[in-house]
Order: C-alpha cells, then structure tokens, then sequence
C-alpha cells in the first residue's frame, strides 16, 4: 500500500495526502481551488462528538508563478479560511483545534507576497492613517477604525499570528511529521515520505487555462436602455455558481459590478466579450469579489474603475501585495474615476450613489437610478453586508469602546432599506453577512436573495427569490438596435475619419447572430462574406501554422480573403453567442478600391501576421489593436553574432526569424530565443531595471514596437508580467544550477 496518495483535482491543482504523517496538501491555489477540492471529495462535512466541521488541507504549496495563462495562480484567501474556520484549527476549544497552524510552502517572494495579500484580505486599511490618507476626516475615520477593531476581536493581527511558512529554497525541507519536499525546477517539486516520492508539477501546459467548478451553458442576452444581467448568485464556497455580482447595461455600455473569480468564464458564457466593458464598480476587496479583477486586463482598452477613494486605496494594497507591484498598478492599467461617498455622482447619464457598509474590509454598496417617462427606475446592489442584529450588538456601549454609534446605524439601515425597483442582497448570515428576515418590511418591488451556497427557505421565499444565471430585469427598454450603433464605432476605428460619410453602405448591411459553438467562416472555403464582430468572442483556429487566438468584439473576420477572392485559411467559430454584421465581399471590395485602401491594407497584412503569431496576442485581440501595431512595427535585419541595439525609450522587441540569446551580464547565454517570441519587455515594464542584452546566433529579423504603444494595451502588459516573471524564475534557477556545479 502506497504511503503517498497523488490526485490531479483541475489544471494547475494537484492533492497530495500523507494519512500516516496526517499531512494533507493544497498544491497550487487558483481562483476557486476551494471548490474544485469540495466538488472532487478532498473536503467533506464531518461531525464528531456533536461538532460539525469540514475536512481538507492543512498545507498549501504555492506556485513559483504569480501569474499563469494570464490568471492568478495564488488566490490563498479562502482556503485559508476553509482551514481556519470551517475545519476549525483556529476556534478556541473546537474538537479539530489540534494546535498546529496551517502551513504555506513556496519561495519566499511568493510566501511574503502570500502573507500581505492575507492580512489585507483581513482587515484592509488597517490604520488611521491609512484611513485618512484616502480623504476621510479624522472623526469618520476613527469610526471606521472602531468598527474595524469590533470585527477583529479588538487587535489587527499579523498573518504570521495564524499561518506557518515554510521556505523552498535550494534545499530539502521537511513539512512536517517526516514528510520532506524540494524543488526539481521551476515550479516543479518533489515530495518524500519514509522512501516514497510523488513529483508535484504546478505549470499550466500550453493553451492550458484555470477551470471553473460549474458548467454555465451559453446566454443570448439583449442589450437594454437600463437593464440588469444577473451574472452570479453564489459565494466564495458555491461549487455550482459564480459568486455574487451583476452586469449594468446602460445606454450601449456595459458595466460590472464586481469581478469575482473566472469573470473571464462568466462573460463569454453571457456573449460578452470582455473589450466590451466598459467599467466596473467594485464594493470591496474580498477574493470573491476581486480575484477577477485583473482579468479584465485582457481587454484591448483600459476598463474605468468606479470606487470610492478608501475602497481603491484598499483594494490596490491587497492588488500590489498579491503582485509584488507597487502601488501605481492600479493606475496604470486601469482608468480610475473616483466616486463621492453618499452623494449621486454622474457616470455617463446613470446616477450612481456609494454608501457605507460595515464589513472588516473597507465596503460601499450601491444604488444606481436612470430617469425614465415616468421617473426614476433604481437597481440597489448590496454585497456584503451586515445583518441589523450584528450591527445592533456593535453598539458603542460607552465613548472610546469599539463598534458603531447609533446615529451611523440608523443611517446604515436607512441605505439598506432604499426603496428601489430591484434590489439584491446578501443573506449569507454570520458575522459578516445580510439576513433576508432584516428585509420583511422593505418596499422594493423585486427583491433577490444572493451570496449563498444552499437553497432559499420558505420563510426568505416570502420576502424574496432567487435569480438564475443570465435572467435580466429589463428597467428602462431600449427604442432602437444597439447593434448599428456598434457597427459604426467599429468601422469608425478602423478606418480614416474623411471615409466616415462612406460608411453607410457597409453599416447597412444585414445583422446576424450566432449560436455558442457555430462556424462563422470555415477553412478553405471560398469568401463572400466577411464579418464584423459586434459582441461577444471568436475563435480564430489555423491548425497548420499552430494558431489559436480568441479575437474579440471588432474585428473584422476574413477580410483579406474576401478582399483578394481567395479562399478562405482560417476558421473561426463563435465562443458564445455573437452578433456580427454581415458584409458581403463585393460592397467590401468596392469600398476599398473606391478609397484606394488595398496597397495599404496588404502592406500592414504581413505584419499582422507576424502580431497574430504571437503569445501575448492569445487571449484577446481585436482588428482595431493589431492593425494599430502592424503600422508602428518596424522590422530589422542583423548579422550572425551581433546585439540587438539598445533604444532611447522602453520598446518590445519580436524575434521574426533566426535564433537568438538573452546573455547575462557576463555574456552567457541564460536563454535561447526563437522566432515567435517576444524581449526585452523590462524596458516597459520596470524602465528602472537593467536592460537585457539580446544577441543574434545566425542571421535573423527582429522587430521593434514603441512602449508607448504596449502602454495602452492592458492585456499586452498584463501578458508581457507573466512572460517576465517565468523568464526570471527561469534565470534563478539556471544560477543555482551554476552554482552547484561550482561547488561540486
């Protein structure tokens, strides 16, 4: 009988058990990595004398990789909580309180990012200086700090108070019990047990993405004036459901509200591409209402982010924590567009409030309003938040003690009971969470129950009801078809303003749809359609060069073999529902020649297909960002031996063909580039950092693209981060190779 038992639970989530050693390991902590142990057995509800707990891990092993497939790889937050609190090895006198910690095991860049990222998780600001360098007056901010200290038993503790951390370094350490591990490579590990070992390895296989615990089949949803899209009724712990949030479409644009894990999964099952986002609104920083958020950086613009000065301050220090960044990640990468507390703020025509709401993370809810014929129509989204027997406990019994004055819970209770049209609320009960019994009374017309992990009971039946995936409550009907609207702004991007008047023949033509899994253009075939994309994703599959891209809203698809009347190379297949316009190649044709845009076009063709072959262009990319690219691109030519120069500002550089060497300082090779690959992404990423030198092992082409371009494309850099941070584990680990030779 085997003393070690392997299970490969989902991509990049491996279980390994030590029953003998009563060792039992998380390798690697995605988005949801909690509910893929609860869907495949690893976590089981357990009573014992009368307790009811959960089993499951007490070690955690984190990736060596921040960042996989563009999502991250260690979202240690809930599983942490599984261990403390439903396992019960924190709670004082709890039957499986056995007086050991719950352990994290990794670098220590990983661990120390681990533990900050927790410990913001946990209190957020965690000072009255924090607190007030947002722009909140002393008297609230203290407040707010009384309230925080109520949730925390009285004191903000450090991480360390309740998790043990293990460093992986270069040598064998035990985890405990005898159960010994050590790194093999990069992000590959070796676990031991009284003369058995299991190999552990936490990299995603090319094309490889994190899976979600459900299936949510495919939606067609219609874009409405005001109208909300239920995109998620569960919690962090619902194996069946995304966790709560909603989509707001208003006036052609759509926005979030909070981006909980897999927002990617969510989207593309609504037909949503994620460059047709316009903004999100964000209530607070816990895991299943952020871990998403740096998904939206697929998007081929910068997403505005709506928030309250205090819950961006919050929620950019777990973010940088997380990421090892520094704290001008936010507003690099994301538009930032503060919002007033308890005052409507203007955003794009919708009327937005923000309200305060007691949580142990910095937390406003939301009421959003559009003036309608006959008044306003009001959508209330309130994530999070107390129920009023907890508030009522937290009174300040006298002045100086931690928890709330009455005069801020009447006007709390005020905000939750607002009456609107539609209104969801949280009822995961608890310290932390609603109660739907708190709601008997309010006036809402349509009030939906949410954040749970179980079924309503009869008595929240009556107050409420459930909302399925993808329903809509439709407030404000749109009078028009959206879709010609897109039309335009697309063709608009693509082609040179003094064309615009010309583009009616083209917008004019036929809208159509298409089901999740349809074949809008099909390899080989001959081309007298081309389509332009106006919601949702495609894929472009061209198996015989290895592509395999996801382009997103605004592309134009089979343009160049309707152009040239050759057929068609690619296929592309519909990956939820898409609207697109259908353009017959002939009206297409003669636009083109009667603008004299052919020799143009086919001049950018082969630099957009050098783009296309890239990684960093996997996830999404639209017509509009590579026909961008393809003009800025230059292409060089270099002799066998000699260095790509060096350029005066931050610029990537693409290996087109021949082989090339990213050397160290001293001139050894640390890696072998190949054609496909992109380099030196330093120069935009970090300009502080010493630049790589990139040599020329046969003749070769390379090209060069200006930073300042990369700059504005969120998904470009987010890929470019991941990119960097292999390359760099990957130079550490050639160095301690290195160095063991040395000493051997």
């Amino acid at each position: 009988m085997t003393k070690i038992k392997k299970i490969k639970v989902a991509p990049g989530i491996t279980w390994v058990e030590i029953p003998l050693a009563e060792t039992y390991i998380l390798c690697g902590t995605p988005a949801d990595s909690v509910k893929h142990l609860i869907k495949n057995g690893m976590i089981q509800n357990i009573e014992k004398d009368g307790h009811f707990f959960q089993s499951g891990p007490n070690a955690i092993l984190l990736s060596d990789a921040a960042i996989q497939g563009g999502q991250f790889s260690n979202l240690g937050e809930f599983p942490v909580l599984q261990m403390l609190y439903k396992q019960g090895m924190i709670i004082p006198n709890h039957v499986n309180n056995k007086g050991h910690k719950p352990i994290l095991l990794g670098t220590k860049k990983e661990v120390e990012s681990q533990l900050e990222y927790i410990y913001r998780g946990n209190y957020g600001l965690s000072s009255l200086e924090e607190i007030m360098a947002t722009g909140v007056d002393k008297e609230f901010a203290e407040e707010m700090m009384k309230i925080k200290l109520k949730f925390a038993f009285g004191k903000i503790k450090s991480a360390k108070d309740f998790l043990e951390t293990k460093i992986i370094e270069d040598k064998k350490i035990e985890i405990r019990n005898g159960v010994y591990i050590k790194r093999d490579k990069f992000n590959e590990y070796i676990i031991e047990y009284k003369g058995e070992e299991v190999s552990i390895s936490l990299n995603l296989e090319p094309g490889e993405r994190y899976v979600t615990s459900y299936h949510l089949g495919f939606y067609k949803v219609r874009r409405e004036y005001f109208a909300i899209i239920h995109s998620g009724e569960g919690d962090g712990w619902d194996i069946h459901r995304p966790c709560m949030s909603s989509i707001i479409a208003h006036d052609q644009k759509l926005y979030l509200i909070d981006a909980g894990p897999n927002i990617i999964e969510t989207l593309g099952a609504l037909g949503i591409s994620v460059s047709s986002i316009h903004g999100i609104f964000h209530t607070h920083c816990h895991d299943d209402h952020f871990s998403g958020l740096t998904a939206l950086l697929q998007a081929d613009h910068k997403i505005k982010y709506y928030a309250t000065p205090i819950v961006r301050a919050s929620v950019t220090k777990k973010l940088s924590a997380l990421l090892g960044r520094h704290e001008d990640f936010m507003s690099r990468y994301f538009e930032i567009k503060d919002l007033k507390l308890d005052l409507w703020n203007n955003v794009n025509g919708m009327q937005v409030k923000p309200f305060y709401s007691p949580h142990p993370v910095e937390t406003t809810n939301f009421q959003f309003r559009v003036i309608s014929e006959n008044g306003y129509k009001t959508y209330s989204h309130m994530a999070d938040i107390a129920s009023f027997s907890i508030l009522d406990d937290m009174i300040s019994k006298k002045e100086g003690d931690n928890g709330i004055q009455p005069k801020l819970i009447k006007q709390i209770k005020n905000n939750y009971l607002f009456e609107s049209n539609v209104k969801k609320i949280d009822i995961g009960g608890g310290m932390i969470h609603g109660m739907a019994k708190d709601f008997e009374e309010d006036k809402s017309k349509k009030i939906i129950l949410s954040h749970i992990d179980r079924h309503l009971t009869h008595e929240e039946k009556e107050i409420g009801e459930r909302a399925s995936f993808g329903m809509m409550d439709v407030l404000i009907p749109s009078n028009s078809n959206p879709m010609f609207s897109y039309a335009e702004r697309f063709l608009k991007n693509y082609f040179p303003e003094d064309l615009f008047d010309d583009l009616r023949d083209i917008i004019n033509c036929p809208i159509v749809t298409f089901n999740a899994g349809s074949i809008l253009l099909k390899q080989g075939e001959k081309s007298n359609y081309l389509y332009l994309t106006l919601t949702g994703s495609v894929e472009m599959i061209y198996s015989k060069k290895g592509i395999h891209k996801t382009v997103s809203a605004g592309s134009l698809i089979g343009e160049m073999a309707a152009l040239l009347d050759e057929p068609r190379k690619k296929t592309y297949v519909a990956h939820g529902h898409v609207w697109a316009l259908k353009i017959p190649a002939i009206i297409y044709q003669n636009f083109i020649k009667k603008h004299k845009l052919l020799a143009h076009i086919l001049k950018r063709r082969t630099n957009k297909n050098i783009l296309q072959a890239l990684s960093i262009f996997e996830n999404m990319a639209s017509s509009f960002i590579l026909n961008n690219l393809s003009q800025v691109l230059s292409r060089r030519q270099i002799h066998k031996d000699n260095k790509i120069p060096i350029g005066p500002t931050p610029e990537l550089i693409i290996i087109i063909s021949g082989d090339f060497a990213l050397l160290s300082p001293k001139g050894e090779i640390i890696e072998t580039l190949e054609p496909n690959t992109v380099c030196r992404e330093e120069t935009i990423l970090f300009p502080k950092i010493p630049i790589s030198s990139i040599m020329a092992l046969s003749e070769g082409e390379y090209g060069v693209i200006p930073g300042s371009h990369i700059n504005e494309i969120p998904s470009v850099i987010w890929k470019l981060f991941e990119i960097n941070e292999f390359r760099q584990g990957q130079i550490k680990i050639k160095k301690k190779e290195k160095k063991e030779k040395l000493s051997a």
